[in-house]
């Protein structure tokens, strides 16, 4: 059932963005704001704070963007054809490199601030940096 509500919340953020984000575009900037206003506001209350889509508070979780991006290319596959879909592929495989590169510059900030939690956690004093930890646990 989760897997269907997913689908369900994540298909309909998709289908409205492709049919009234454009129209929206007409409006320049302004426009961009109003699509916010009007279209992602609501997608996000409906799949994320009412969670539609089931996501886990301590859990990542892939977001309406995915599905937006899917919906648009395939939109545009079902309408111009299959070349629009081969056009496509080589900016889609930077997206997947950029999410990569993304998620490992991610894992390791993470990384890097739970080492210094940890640090924060040991320190006799706060403002104790990792050097003089060690330095302190030296003496001892």
């Amino acid at each position: 059932m989760k897997f269907l509500r997913g689908l369900i919340g994540y298909t309909i953020a998709g289908m409205i963005v492709m049919a009234v984000w454009g129209e929206l575009g007409a409006f320049g900037i302004f426009g961009g704001y109003l699509a916010a206003l009007i279209i992602i506001g609501p997608m996000w209350f409906m799949n994320h704070f009412v969670n539609l889509t089931g996501n886990e508070d301590d859990a990542a979780f892939v977001d309406m963007g995915l599905a937006i991006g899917i919906c648009g290319i395939m939109r545009d596959t079902f309408i111009n054809g299959t070349d629009s879909l081969v056009s496509s592929l080589p900016t889609i495989g930077l997206v997947f490199v950029g999410a990569v590169l993304g998620g490992i510059v991610a894992a390791a900030v993470e990384k890097s601030m739970a080492s210094e939690t940890e640090v924060d956690e040991l320190a006799p004093e706060p403002g104790m940096t990792g050097k003089e930890l060690d330095r302190l646990v030296e003496t001892d």
